[in-house]
């Protein structure tokens, strides 16, 4: 009887292993974490190196890209995605505010400078007096093409301008009478044909083939926080582990070293501590 027992044991033994395997596999799938990150533009290829990382930590990244500056937001806010990385701390803050927004940010990524291009021109200072300029229809990318024209000695704007408020209340003095023309940013490296500027935001003027710093006739020069990129997520996931790794896996070297060669120059690493941002 013993005889006949053992055999049957064994055989229960194998099975129950083999289904625990089994059970132990599937549960290792089932861990594997997918976030959705909505994105502007169509240059993945820092996001990919990324995604590659967080891959092997169980945690799956799906790039959802938005033709405009508004749907990342408000999909967003609507659990449509898990977080987003396209805009600036100073774009961020206005639009949460005006739309009252419950997001925050998590984590800085890099500045972007902001250029002005054109397909006549070579240098800024040939732009003639009655020149037709497309700068962005949004507020705080509006501000900052504003701030970028003073920069480029074209235009006088109110002291202590703080990139808000209307074209008309932030000009002081605008010797050559340029024509601002407020465009939606996607479109301006279409409309340049038929202005003689514009001021074209990094990803957009990437996307259209443009490089900031080699193709442009003048271009941000120095970094300003207000300006940093950002990774935003609800204010409900902001301390969410899986949320929070993936920004750490965005600030490590190896990601800026990797941003360094991958853009050459055109985007600059920059991570800094929240409250450096005014969070």
């Amino acid at each position: 009887m013993k005889k006949i027992l053992l055999p049957i044991l064994l055989l229960t033994l194998v099975i129950f292993t083999a289904a625990c395997s089994n059970n132990s596999a599937s549960g290792k799938e089932s861990e594997t974490k997918k976030v959705k990150i909505g994105i502007t533009g169509t240059d993945t290829r820092t996001w990919d190196y990324v995604a590659e990382k967080a891959a092997k930590e169980g945690i799956e990244i799906e790039l959802v890209s938005f033709s405009d500056y508004v749907l990342p937001n408000t999909a967003l806010a609507d659990n449509e995605i898990d977080a987003n990385s396209f805009q600036t701390v100073a774009y961020f803050d206005q639009f949460i505010e005006e739309h009252n927004l419950d997001l925050v940010p998590i984590a800085t990524t890099y500045l972007a400078p902001m250029a002005i291009y054109s397909d006549e021109l070579k240098d800024v200072k040939e732009i003639k007096d009655g020149a037709k300029i497309a700068l962005p229809n949004d507020v705080s990318n509006q501000g900052r093409a504003l701030l970028l024209l003073q920069e480029a000695g074209l235009l006088k704007l109110v002291d202590d301008y703080d990139g808000l408020g209307s074209i008309e209340e932030a000009i002081v003095e605008n010797p050559k009478n340029l024509e601002l023309i407020p465009t939606a940013p996607a479109q301006i490296p279409r409309a340049l044909p038929d202005v003689d500027a514009g001021i074209i935001n990094n990803g957009f003027a990437r996307d259209a083939g443009l490089n900031p710093i080699e193709d442009s006739i003048f271009h941000e020069s120095e970094t300003a926080i207000d300006y940093l990129n950002i990774i935003a997520v609800n204010k409900e996931d902001k301390d969410d582990e899986t949320l929070n790794r993936i920004a750490e896996l965005f600030q490590e070297e190896d990601t800026a070293d990797f941003i360094n060669k991958e853009h050459g120059g055109t985007l600059i690493p920059t991570f800094v501590p929240l409250e450096n941002i005014g969070w």
